[in-house]
C-alpha cells in the first residue's frame, strides 16, 4: 500500500460521517478566533493536513507534526504547494525524536497550538508533551484540543462502555484498546492536572457548531470544575482551551 493510497484511505474515512464533518468545521472555526492574523499555528497530530491547508490559506503559517509517517508522507504531497510556498512547515521523525528534539531558535513559536481528531488521546505521558508544546508556544499563547468525551451518553450502548466504567471512575481514566494504541478518555479534572504546570483548562466547549452566543464562548472551567462534564453528555468530542503558563 502507497504512503498516498493510505492518506487518501484516511482521509476519505474522517470525513464519512456528518457529525465529524460538523465537528470538524466548529474547531476550524474556533482555532481561527484564537489566532492573531497572521499568527503561527502549530499543528500536533495534522493527520492527512486537511486543516493546516485551511489555516495556511487563511495566511497562517501552520508548522505541523504526525508521528504516523503515512500520514507525513501523505500531507507532504497533498500541501506541496503550500509547503513550498513556506507557509505549510513540515516536522520529521518519530514521536520521541520529536519529544527529545531542541526547539529550532530560528522556527516562529506559534500563538496556537492545535490537536484535533483526538490525538491527545493516543498519549500516554501527557505532561511530557505539554511540555515540548510550551516549548513552541508564545507567553500567552493557546492549546486548543478536540478530544473523545468520557461523558458521551452515546457510548453507553458498547459492551467496552461498561467494561471500562470501574477503572474510570477509581482514575479518571477510560482506557479501551485501538490499533494505534491504548486510547485514553480522561476526565475535565485529569486533563487540566495532568497538562499543568505547562497549561492551564480555562474553557470547555461541545465538539459541534455553537447553538447560541453562550455555547460559542463555552464553560469557564475555572469556575465551574465540577458542573463542566454536564454540557458535555450529548456530544462525542470535546474541545479544550487552555493558556500557557509562565515557567
Amino acid at each position: 500500500m502507497s504512503d498516498a493510497h493510505a492518506g487518501a484511505e484516511y482521509a476519505r474515512a474522517i470525513e464519512q460521517r456528518e457529525s465529524d464533518r460538523r465537528a470538524r468545521r466548529a474547531f476550524q472555526s474556533l482555532a481561527l478566533s484564537q489566532v492573531p492574523p497572521g499568527g503561527t499555528i502549530f499543528d500536533f497530530g495534522a493527520g492527512a493536513g486537511t486543516d493546516a491547508r485551511l489555516f495556511a490559506l487563511r495566511g497562517h503559517c501552520v508548522r505541523v507534526y504526525d508521528n504516523d509517517s503515512l500520514m507525513r508522507g501523505y500531507l507532504a504531497e497533498t500541501c506541496r504547494d503550500l509547503i513550498d510556498a513556506g507557509r505549510i512547515v513540515p516536522e520529521t521523525g518519530e514521536y520521541a525524536e520529536f519529544l527529545a528534539r531542541r526547539a529550532d531558535p530560528g522556527a516562529p513559536e506559534a500563538n496556537l497550538v492545535v490537536a484535533n481528531f483526538a490525538p491527545l488521546d493516543l498519549i500516554d505521558d501527557l505532561p511530557a508533551l505539554c511540555e515540548k508544546l510550551h516549548a513552541l508556544t508564545v507567553p500567552g499563547g493557546r492549546l486548543l484540543a478536540s478530544v473523545l468525551s468520557p461523558y458521551f451518553i452515546g457510548d453507553l450502548r458498547f459492551g467496552w462502555r461498561w467494561r471500562g466504567m470501574v477503572g474510570q471512575w477509581r482514575t479518571g481514566k477510560l482506557v479501551v484498546p485501538g490499533a494505534r494504541g491504548n486510547i485514553i478518555r480522561r476526565y475535565l479534572r485529569v486533563f487540566a492536572a495532568e497538562c499543568a504546570p505547562w497549561f492551564r483548562l480555562e474553557r470547555v466547549f461541545r465538539g459541534l457548531p455553537p447553538r447560541g452566543p453562550a455555547e460559542a464562548v463555552g464553560i469557564d472551567f475555572t469556575l465551574r470544575p465540577r458542573s463542566a462534564w454536564l454540557h458535555l453528555t450529548c456530544c462525542r468530542f470535546m474541545f479544550l482551551l487552555f493558556r500557557r503558563v509562565a515557567p
